[in-house]
């Protein structure tokens, strides 16, 4: 088995010692052209434990570790990921609405971080990102949620539509920030069962999570520029619920 001391565990035996053994693994990269039975063996086990995979350029690997990965480099994630079905259970026997947090393509790990923060000081019961097209859970990501990631339960999902039925299935409702959005945050119930949906800043809400959501609002802005940074986004809403929850 190989000793876990950085976030980049690379070569055939390691990477694959190291999703057997039970790491949390962020993701497994794979050189392109590959095959044979390791292949398979890398998208069997990433599949069986949920393990996102990417196929990349031999040039991509060599810029990660050098020459000697043999075709495989794997990130492993500093804080172990949780489910959500795990989650909203505990939350309901708590006597508790949830509040939970969902990151729709958002892929820069600062603005991950920070959300990440501010969801955890306002209360926010988890954090839920897909296993596709989201920022890499890294030690830069925790440094910049002030260790809040190490905090606030992480759940890592196969889709963020899957997520979301299961959301609404146990009574949560789905809330968005859209700028054509004729309710403005304070009107919004924040005092229910929420799941608060917030997309990257250059495409915004995938369509298909979009057409899922319950209600829409916009926060209020007296200024020229089109919207807020995304984690400054996320603060001033999550600001909103904890005040209409607690104040």
């Amino acid at each position: 088995m190989p000793e876990k001391q950085s976030e980049i565990v690379y070569g055939r035996h390691p990477v694959v010692d190291a999703i057997k053994s039970g790491w949390t693994v962020d993701k497994v990269v794979m050189q392109q052209g590959i095959r044979g039975e390791f292949e398979k063996e890398i998208r069997h086990l990433t599949k069986e434990y949920e393990v996102p995979l990417q196929v990349v350029p031999k040039e991509r690997l060599n810029k990660l570790v050098g020459g000697n990965h043999q075709g495989v480099v794997a990130f492993i994630s500093p804080i172990p990921f949780q489910r959500l079905e795990d989650i909203l259970p505990d939350v309901f026997e708590k006597g508790q609405n949830p509040l939970i947090v969902l990151l729709d393509g958002i892929t820069d790990v600062r603005n991950f971080g920070a959300i990440g923060r501010s969801a955890e000081v306002f209360g926010a019961h988890a954090l839920v990102i897909s296993s596709k097209k989201s920022a890499q859970v890294n030690a830069e990501a925790v440094k910049t949620s002030a260790g809040a990631l190490t905090i606030i339960p992480v759940c890592r999902e196969k889709s963020m539509v899957g997520a979301i039925e299961l959301l609404k299935l146990s009574g949560v409702k789905v809330y968005v920030s859209d700028l054509n959005a004729k309710a403005s945050l304070s009107e919004m119930d924040w005092t229910i069962p929420v799941a608060l949906v917030i997309g990257s800043e250059s495409e915004g809400i995938s369509s298909a999570v979009a057409a899922l959501a319950d209600n829409r609002f916009i926060i209020p802005q007296l200024g020229q520029t089109d919207s807020l940074n995304a984690s400054v986004a996320a603060g001033v809403i999550l600001y909103e619920a904890t005040r209409q929850r607690h104040l």
